[in-house]
């Protein structure tokens, strides 16, 4: 079981709602991640069964809390950036308390949680090694992901945004690029960013944790080539990993076109069934 050698404390601001979220992790040998919500003295797992939405970003909740109108009373939102930095370090048993119903952004990659894992500590990261048992799929017009199983990792993501640089472009990870896919910022439309506020979304967004994309360029100055989609790979790592396994221990070729957190999430709950270990 994953898990870190020191307690972590930290804090920061929040996407969404703009809040100031303060964070406590502790080593756990419970063999889950668990996040104990604002308001709630019983945790939630880390999982696909508690996938509460994938609306405007990940949230999780706690099913323990369901009210009367079967709405459910402790969620928390933006998960899918720590969930990623937990795959990518090998974490897989940890205690999250959170005194905010959603996650820090910090820099809007998953950069500051891995490194607060590494500075803390990581041990007894499992070796294990999975592939699927049969092709996983989905297809719907011109969005597509595809699981095959393979003799090593690749994944490999194409986007077709309105953008000059976006257009028909895709990126694959390998493990010269990790760092620069663990880096990579969100990012959304600039124009449509008071629209979303208005709503009462992208409160917290900034010129330092989110890229905006103008008709031609960007509202900052990009850490890579191609950074917006190396972190749609970053949101996809995350969300597979409700699965409980970590994309990076699969033996699998993952093709993805034109995909979100929607159907990163409707493959995992197949995907999850299809696991076999090596």
């Amino acid at each position: 079981m994953g898990t870190i050698k020191t307690e972590i404390k930290t804090s920061g601001k929040t996407l969404m709602k703009n809040y100031n979220c303060d964070v406590v992790i502790k080593p756990s040998r419970g063999g889950h991640i668990r996040i104990f919500s604002k308001g709630a003295d019983v945790p939630f797992n880390v999982c696909i069964e508690n996938l509460y939405s994938t609306e405007h970003c990940v949230t999780l909740c706690s099913k323990e809390y369901r009210t009367l109108l079967g709405d459910y009373k402790y969620k928390v939102m933006l998960c899918e950036h720590f969930i990623a930095a937990c795959a990518i370090c090998g974490i897989d048993s940890i205690d999250v308390y959170l005194s905010e119903v959603e996650m820090p952004v910090f820099d809007g990659s998953a950069k500051v949680w891995v490194d607060l894992f590494r500075n803390a500590g990581i041990e007894d990261v499992s070796k294990d090694l999975y592939t699927v048992s049969e092709p996983v799929y989905y297809l719907n017009g011109k969005t597509s992901l595809v699981i095959l199983p393979d003799k090593d990792l690749r994944i490999t993501y194409a986007v077709n945004y309105d953008h000059p640089d976006l257009h028909n472009r895709w990126v694959t990870m390998d493990n010269k690029n990790l760092e620069e896919i663990i880096e990579a910022r969100t990012f959304g439309f600039f124009k449509d960013l008071k629209k979303f506020q208005m709503l009462g979304f992208a409160k917290g967004v900034t010129i330092d944790n989110t890229v905006g994309l103008k008709d031609e360029g960007y509202t900052t100055e990009l850490r890579s080539k191609d950074e917006p989609i190396k972190h749609k790979i970053l949101d996809l790592i995350g969300d597979l990993y409700l699965t409980g396994v970590s994309p990076l221990n699969m033996r699998a070729q993952i093709l993805v076109k034109e995909a979100g957190h929607a159907v990163h999430t409707k493959v995992a709950q197949v995907l999850k069934n299809k696991l076999v270990k090596i």
